[in-house]
C-alpha cells in the first residue's frame, strides 16, 4: 500500500470520518485482495449517509483515485 492521505473533511464528526475511511479501505481491499459484495455495498451506503450529493461523491472519489490509483467506480 502506498503512502497517501484519505480525502476527508475535517468538519465531519468522528463517526462520519470513520464511515468514509471504511469505504476507502473497502476500495483498497477490493483492489489488493477481495471483498464480499454485501460488505462493500454496506460501506458504500454508510458513505452516502455522509456524502449524499453525487457531485461531492465524485469530487472525493476523484481525489482518492488521484492519490491512490484506485477507482471507487471500478470496484
Amino acid at each position: 500500500m502506498a503512502d497517501y492521505q484519505y480525502p476527508i473533511d475535517l468538519d465531519w464528526t468522528y463517526q462520519e470520518m470513520d464511515q468514509v475511511i471504511k469505504l476507502w479501505n473497502a476500495v483498497e481491499e477490493a483492489y489488493e485482495n477481495r471483498i464480499e459484495r454485501e460488505v462493500f455495498l454496506n460501506r458504500y451506503r454508510a458513505f452516502k449517509e455522509v456524502i449524499p450529493s453525487k457531485g461531492e461523491e465524485k469530487r472525493y472519489a476523484n481525489q482518492f483515485e488521484k492519490d491512490s490509483g484506485y477507482s471507487l467506480y471500478q470496484v
